[in-house]
């Protein structure tokens, strides 16, 4: 956001704006001062942010307050969480919007931290000590934040209840696959009427018949990555592997075309759909979707669409290119407002400190948002029409 005087005002400002979504789900004036304190202190440029760095930051003798709002004051992250869920609604909503699920690492020393244990992080890129966060993603045009959050708990936690309870967690709480915990998050943006048009996910999320079947019936829309090893209905077969309905398929039938700006650039592939599920409504299709690397065309992978009749490809593949805005959240979040810098072991500690963190995200990203809407309305004829302008299919 800039490190000048008048943008330290203009976060600090919205980040008041946020706190009072939420201010009253405090029933006494620490925890309320406390929290935003502790976001000031997220989005302030400090090395680390930890509790000694985040109470010097806000003026406090000691780390106290900060320890006391994570783990010992009683208030509902939840709840605050659905206040700063409106609050991205109101200015990010779009009914084009794509809900995005995936997981980040957070690698962690010792076995106390709820969840922790050895296991794949995409973060690290390999088996290491860590919890594993699911998020879902709310991407629009304007912006990009996270809107829920679940930390995965494997089966060495909950197998284990005087462990758990260690840890702060409840006997309620059960053993949750990874998708398990998605359907839910997806689940509760639908019963909240969050606006949006899609759903996607890795192949880590869509290799599940069930999952998509339910989303069928539902209608919500989707674009899912998933394996060549899955299968589909098919005219000639009931389980017909999505790799073999490529094999053969003519030149002219693969488009080359971008699916979003990278790190490195344009990611460009050359994108094929095969049309599947020959019984459907009039007005819906089901599509398998190939992208090929153009350098290594070896190299492919594979998407399952449910979508409108008259979806393009350049849609669906506008929506594909759309998944890796997780990534750019996971990113800024981390890098921006402190999503990984945490000293909590409990597991309400960990819902708590994502939250607010999350609302940190979502103020910046908004006032990012209305800095675009600025810098077009600049740019753009004063005798520009006043009405949207079509969206671009990639």
């Amino acid at each position: 956001m800039g490190g000048d005087l008048a943008d330290v005002r203009l976060w600090a400002s919205e980040l008041d704006a946020v706190h009072g979504r939420f201010v009253h789900r405090f029933s006494r004036s620490e925890p309320r001062d406390s929290a935003l304190a502790y976001m000031r202190g997220l989005v302030a440029p400090l090395e680390r942010k930890n509790g000694w760095t985040l109470a010097e930051e806000a003026g406090h003798a000691g780390p106290d307050r900060i320890h006391r709002l994570l783990n010992r004051i009683e208030w509902d992250a939840d709840e605050v969480l659905d206040d700063v869920r409106d609050y991205v609604v109101e200015h990010l909503g779009d009914r084009e919007a794509v809900l995005i699920v995936d997981d980040t690492g957070f690698l962690k020393k010792g076995i106390r931290s709820a969840g922790v244990q050895r296991q794949y992080s995409g973060t690290a890129g390999r088996t290491e000590n860590s919890q594993i966060g699911v998020f879902l993603a709310y991407a629009t045009g304007r912006g990009r934040t996270l809107i829920d959050r679940r930390l995965y708990l494997p089966t060495s936690w909950t197998d284990d209840r005087e462990r758990c309870r260690r840890a702060g967690i409840d006997d309620t709480v059960c053993f949750e696959t990874k998708v398990a915990m998605a359907k839910a998050m997806v689940r509760r943006a639908i019963a909240e009427k969050i606006p949006f048009g899609w759903v996607t996910a890795d192949a880590a999320y869509d290799f599940s018949k069930g999952w998509r079947f339910e989303l069928e019936q539902a209608d919500v829309f989707h674009v899912m990555a998933t394996t060549r090893h899955d299968t589909v209905v098919t005219r000639w077969a009931l389980d017909h592997p999505v790799h073999d309905l490529f094999d053969g398929l003519a030149r002219q039938k693969w488009k080359r075309r971008s699916c979003g700006q990278g790190a490195h650039g344009q990611r460009i592939y050359d994108w094929a759909r095969v049309e599947v599920c020959p019984w459907h409504r009039a007005d819906r299709r089901h599509w398998v979707i190939a992208r090929r690397s153009v350098n290594r065309p070896e190299e492919i992978s594979y998407y399952i669409a449910y979508c409108p009749a008259d979806t393009t490809l350049d849609e669906l593949i506008r929506i594909a290119g759309s998944r890796w805005a997780v990534e750019e959240c996971f990113q800024t979040a981390k890098q921006e407002c402190g999503l990984d810098d945490y000293q909590v072991r409990r597991y309400p500690g960990w819902h708590r400190h994502m939250t607010l963190a999350m609302a940190a995200h979502a103020c910046l990203t908004v006032l990012r948002a209305r800095q675009l809407d600025a810098d077009k309305a600049e740019t753009d004829p004063p005798s520009s029409s006043t009405s949207a302008s079509p969206r671009s299919d990639a």
